[in-house]
């Protein structure tokens, strides 16, 4: 796959632009199913070429939360380390107890809005993980379904050049299992997925 997406064709192509040279019905039809299914494996190359940036896009947003995150932890830290200090402090004699007893009580509230930051930081980076995650999913399953569409392609030309008309049925078979298989990446639908959360239900 290049960076621009899936590629829907390929050496067969010439093969069926020439055999759809022929002026009978059965060649005229093929080439046009041809043209439409490599429209649609265009298409779902397209789509399946953006999910994937997208969920590069997300990882990237991810990281940086979580970067984020990672700082907002090592600045509370600093400040648990300031905190035991005065309370170390409180415990000597000769000094300004009251004065540190303030600070520790500064340190603490500073801790508590520092902790909030570095928690929500964490799970905005856990959601961007999850989207990421989901879009590639999603790109796999426009994968699958432009390779599907790329071999209802290939079927296309052996049946120009074999003028098997059973081929032509199993041209149209994959091609429509091509199709579902985009309307449910399409509509985000996984049913595998469904299957196997199924089957999970059912053993507990």
């Amino acid at each position: 796959m290049s960076s621009e997406g899936f590629h829907v064709h390929g050496p067969h192509d010439h093969a069926v632009e020439h055999a759809a040279h022929g002026s009978d019905d059965f060649s005229s039809r093929i080439a046009v199913m041809t043209a439409v299914l490599a429209t649609v494996g265009a298409l779902f190359g397209y789509l399946g070429g953006a999910t994937q940036n997208d969920a590069a896009l997300y990882k990237n947003n991810a990281a940086i939360d979580k970067t984020t995150a990672a700082n907002a932890w090592n600045y509370y830290q600093a400040k648990s380390n300031k905190q035991n200090l005065a309370e170390l402090a409180t415990s000597l004699p000769g000094v300004d107890q009251a004065k540190y007893r303030s600070e520790v009580a500064r340190y603490q509230s500073e801790k508590a809005d520092i902790k909030k930051d570095a928690e929500k930081w964490e799970a905005s980076s856990e959601a961007w993980n999850k989207k990421s995650e989901e879009a590639m999913h999603r790109h796999h399953q426009w994968a699958l379904a432009t390779t599907t569409e790329q071999i209802a392609i290939s079927l296309a030309a052996i049946t120009l050049l074999t003028r098997r008309r059973w081929l032509l049925r199993a041209t149209w078979v994959v091609a429509i299992v091509g199709i579902a298989l985009g309307a449910f990446a399409g509509f985000h639908i996984d049913p595998l997925g469904a299957i196997f959360a199924g089957e999970a239900v059912a053993h507990h």
